[in-house]
């Protein structure tokens, strides 16, 4: 593998090495010029080639980078053992016919070569040598002086390849040995290459030079350094006049730093084609401006916090094609500006006292933040200025209404204007006709008063009267106003706005404001949140669609005829009011209204909507309301919330499916045509009686979901009308008063889900006809939870609905042990429990084949006081068990459990739990928080659960910390282990 080191030398190393040869040694960069005895830099090479010696190489090799007197070059040193033929390659001087020159004739063709066995990134660290055209990317620490940094510069822009890798010819062995390593071609013409480098900024042109030497010469082409960045660089004063003269029709110059004037009188001289020069961060001398005519092709001028002249009084600009000049941040006493085709200036933050300006073409004029420019300064400069169009003074304190008229008067053309924080100005007589933006932030001087100047401005689009303190009230006719702001003004009390392009509107945080008028054609949105005091509202907004009212307290009744057909806003489609107390009252008729927020009106009692397309409602909060009409509304869903005082609803929704009166418990009367409706929940409607729910039935026959909890007037009636639902697939009758649910058998014949919890008033015979009669064939989820059935009913009802998944007994005090075991088919303690027997083909004890397959999957005994004993063999065929709840059963002492599929178990809060035996190879979850069972226990009962994966044993008195590796050892699988001592461990 070939090495290529690049070594740095000093001055000394280069004296004592360089004792041959001319005083100015060239490297010849074939393809660079079109004539082919010049170098990249103009000199004529000699017709003699010149001849290494191999015992000297280092000192030719090194002596041909120093060009036009560069201090510090890298050099490129041959490895041990490498062939000569790269010493011929960078003879500067090949002959017409040797194999180098031959090839460096037709350069523009040459392909650019990788060689894969150089690792340019190690050569790079190895030489400590960062190619790169800009400063900043030098690392500091491996920068011996500033001129070695310089000398990488340059190493780029001149001849010779940084890295290392030669592009030319050589003789028969290298070629020989180029020819047995791996390269990797690739073509690209000069002019296909330039298109590519014309997108690449400077760092990337900086990294592509070290590619090779085609893209070296592409990388350096003057096309792309017609900008030249010097911000925040070392660079001495040779090394930045070598680079003027390399690049000497760069077009931009950028200098920042302490060292800035005698950089920019080399630039002056050097730069004939300069347009655009920045300065920053110096002290920049009375010659600088002297000269500045010179630069006669300059067109922009930018100085940022620097020091003007040399004695602090007072300098002179003059230059006769500037058209941009920018003094932020400058120090000077005075400052005379004489630039005939002058379009913009900017004198922003900058220390002087007096402007004086001869610049007829001036358009834009920044003087903002000019603290110490006085009242007549700022007038005579601006007046100075016939073709002004653009005036910034904010900040200005000393500015005044003479001031402003003395402007109006000189400049009739002037269409911004910006007098923020200027406190002594109030428009008084002042006329500018050809306004278009006008900012007047904080000035204490605005009053209604200046309204009447204001509107004098019938061009003016853009209006800001932010923090005005004394504007009590805004009235103007502005046809082409677009945009106004009106925020913290804190005694504005009365807004009419006549604007028929008026599209955007900010008001905030107007404590006072009470009336607001507003005509306009174009206002699509406005917001008017937290205004307090804001009573009327009046709206003439033919293009209005959203309207935000939120915390609008003050607002009353007559609001909804604003936003109502025939109130001035019939493109309407969003309308928030919420927390708009003191609405009582609403009622809307509108054809477009889509959606509407009542969020948090509590005093809302009454709500009558007419809006065939409305989609979507908001009433949390609106815990008063009493009578609520929907007729016709275009309500997919509707979501009451909690509603206690309802008592009559009417809704009339085409398109609805789903229906929420959850907490609606005043009502009483409900008039529901909604022929879609899907999901009704009435829980807690404690009113709703059996008229109600029959009258419901028929006009909604669609319903699929119907939750009546705790609606104890719901009676047999009412059961009866659930024939009109032929599609129930779901019925929650939990805490109701029923005594039987025959209406139900007979009618639900597709009924998946019944919830009977706490139905406290069911017989034992109650639910006879799902285990005896066949009722409801498509049941698969049943809640029992908190009955008073017998124990014999409940097994009896397990044993006949062989198509149960789920089965909730929680709280059943009925509930006894479950002993499933198996004896000649039978199970004499629980009969029932044959539900969970199926045929399973990996078991070879003989089940009969009248016995029924149970397909119960989650069986929840939570809390069951007097279960003691659970015994679940695998004779019982429980194939289909996945889950088992017995948490909170107190007086639980054993549990032996053997079942195939079952993957969790909670046994937490069992304190009298002693004994437990666990078959369960699928088990992957099992929980025994605060049991009473020791460590030997849960150590067996877990070295059968190979799958086990998380197992909780936190506030468990017997099991201590030690315990955690035998069960680990016991369950090789165990992932999670949840315990008081240790939070969790994996």
């Amino acid at each position: 593998m070939n090495l290529w080191c690049c070594l740095w030398f000093n001055r000394e190393e280069e004296d004592k090495e360089a004792v041959i040869h001319d005083e100015r040694c060239q490297l010849v960069e074939p393809g660079m010029n079109n004539n082919d005895d010049e170098d990249i830099f103009g000199n004529v090479n000699s017709d003699e080639d010149e001849e290494i010696e191999a015992g000297n190489y280092e000192a030719n090799f090194r002596r041909e980078f120093l060009i036009d007197g560069f201090d510090s070059w890298p050099a490129v040193r041959r490895s041990i053992g490498e062939s000569s033929s790269v010493s011929a390659a960078v003879i500067p001087n090949s002959g017409p016919e040797s194999p180098v020159a031959d090839e460096n004739r037709d350069s523009s063709h040459k392909r650019a070569k990788f060689y894969n066995e150089c690792n340019f990134d190690d050569l790079a660290s190895t030489s400590k040598v960062n190619y790169s055209m800009d400063y900043a990317d030098f690392d500091s620490s491996i920068q011996p002086s500033n001129n070695s940094c310089y000398g990488d510069f340059a190493l780029v822009c001149s001849g010779e390849d940084g890295n290392g890798v030669e592009d030319g010819g050589g003789n028969d062995d290298d070629n020989s040995e180029l020819a047995d390593q791996e390269i990797v071609r690739m073509d690209l013409t000069d002019d296909l290459l330039h298109m590519v480098f014309s997108f690449l900024d400077q760092n990337n042109l900086c990294r592509a030079a070290r590619v090779c030497k085609q893209w070296r010469a592409a990388s350096t082409h003057e096309d792309f350094w017609k900008s030249l960045n010097f911000e925040n660089r070392d660079i001495s004063e040779e090394q930045f006049e070598d680079m003027c003269r390399r690049y000497p029709n760069a077009t931009a110059l950028s200098i920042s730093g302490p060292s800035i004037y005698l950089l920019v009188m080399k630039a002056i001289s050097l730069f004939r084609n300069l347009e655009v020069l920045t300065l920053g961060r110096g002290q920049i001398g009375d010659a600088f401006f002297l000269a500045l005519p010179d630069c006669t092709m300059l067109r922009e001028l930018h100085i940022n916090d620097s020091t003007l002249g040399n004695s602090i009084q007072e300098i002179s600009i003059v230059h006769e094609r500037l058209c941009h000049l920018e003094l932020t941040k400058c120090r000077v006493m005075r400052i005379q500006v004489r630039c005939p085709q002058l379009k913009t200036m900017s004198l922003k933050r900058s220390n002087m006292a007096q402007v004086v300006l001869n610049c007829p073409l001036l358009l834009e004029l920044d003087m903002g933040s000019c603290h110490k420019l006085p009242d007549a300064a700022i007038r005579a400069a601006a007046t100075s200025c016939p073709q002004l169009v653009k005036l910034d003074m904010r900040n200005c304190s000393c500015v005044s209404d003479e001031t402003l008229r003395e402007i109006a008067q000189h400049c009739p053309n002037l269409g911004f204007l910006d007098a923020s924080y200027c406190p002594n100005i109030s428009l008084e007589s002042v006329r500018l006709p050809m306004l278009t933006i006008l900012r007047l932030h904080s000035c204490e001087g605005i009053t209604s008063a200046s309204m009447a100047a204001i509107a004098h401005s019938s061009m003016l689009e853009v209006l800001e009267l932010d923090n005005c303190s004394l504007l009590t009230s805004v009235s103007l006719d502005l046809p082409r106003l677009q945009n106004i702001r009106l925020v913290y003004c804190r005694k504005l009390a009365d807004l009419n706005l006549r604007a028929i392009s008026l599209s955007s509107i900010q008001v905030s945080n107007c404590s006072v404001l009470h009336r607001i008028n507003i005509t306009s054609n174009s206002l699509q949105k406005l917001a008017l949140q937290k205004q307090d005091s804001l009573t009327t509202l009046a709206l003439q907004c033919q293009s209005l669609q959203e309207v935000d009212l939120s915390e609008c307290e003050s607002l009353t009744n007559t609001v909804c005829d604003v936003f109502s057909d025939g109130g001035g806003c019939p493109m309407l489609k969003s309308l928030v009011l919420d927390n708009c107390e003191s609405l009582t009252s609403v009622r809307f008729i509108s054809t477009s209204l889509v959606s509407l927020s009542l969020g948090g009106c509590r005093a809302v009692t009454t709500l009558e909507l007419t809006c065939p397309y409305l989609e979507k409602v908001i009433l949390d909060g609106c815990d008063h309301l009493e009578n609520a009409s929907f007729c016709p509304v275009g309500l997919r869903s509707l979501n009451l919330g909690i509603c206690p005082k309802l008592n009559i609803l009417r809704i009339e929704a085409m398109l609805m499916v789903s229906l929420e009166l959850k907490g609606c418990g005043g009502l009483s009367e409900a008039s529901l045509n909604c022929p879609l409706l899907t999901s009704l929940d009435a829980s807690f409607c404690s009113q709703l009686t059996d008229d109600c729910l029959s009258a419901t039935t028929r006009a909604c026959p669609l319903i699929e979901s119907l939750i009546l909890m705790s609606c104890p007037s719901i009676g047999l009636d009412g059961l009866c009308s659930l024939h009109w639902l032929p599609n129930l697939a779901l019925l929650d009758l939990s805490y109701t008063f029923l005594v039987t649910l025959q209406p139900v058998f007979d009618s639900c014949k597709q009924l998946k889900v019944l919830k009977l919890q706490a139905c406290k008033y069911l017989t034992d015979s109650s639910l006879e006809p799902l285990y005896k009669g066949g009722a409801l064939p498509a049941l698969q989820e049943l809640d029992l939870s908190y009955g008073t059935l017998c124990q014999k009913a409940i097994e009896e009802l397990l044993s006949c609905c062989t198509h149960l998944t789920r089965v909730s007994l929680n709280g059943c005090v009925n509930m006894h042990d479950l002993n499933w075991g198996h004896s000649q088919g039978k199970f004499p303690e629980l009969p029932g429990i044959s539900i969970l027997s199926i045929a399973s083909s990996y078991e070879n004890n003989h089940v009969s084949s009248e016995q029924p397959i149970r397909l119960l999957q989650n069986l929840n005994c939570v809390g069951c006081p007097n279960i003691r004993k659970v015994f679940i063999p695998s004779t019982a065929h429980c194939s289909h068990l996945l889950f088992l709840n017995l948490s909170l059963s107190a007086n639980l002492k054993e549990v032996d459990v053997a079942c195939l599929n079952l993957c969790w178990l909670n046994l937490s809060n069992c304190s009298s739990l002693e004994v437990l035996k666990l078959e369960c190879p699928r088990l992957t979850n099992l929980f025994l928080q605060a049991c009473n069972i020791d460590e030997e226990a849960v150590e067996a009962a877990i070295s059968k659960c190979t799958m086990l994966e998380t197992l909780d044993v936190r506030f468990c008195p017997k099991i201590s910390s030690a315990s955690m590796g035998k069960f680990r050892a016991a369950c090789s699988g165990l992932k999670r282990i949840y315990s008081s001592l240790s939070t969790s461990s994996a």
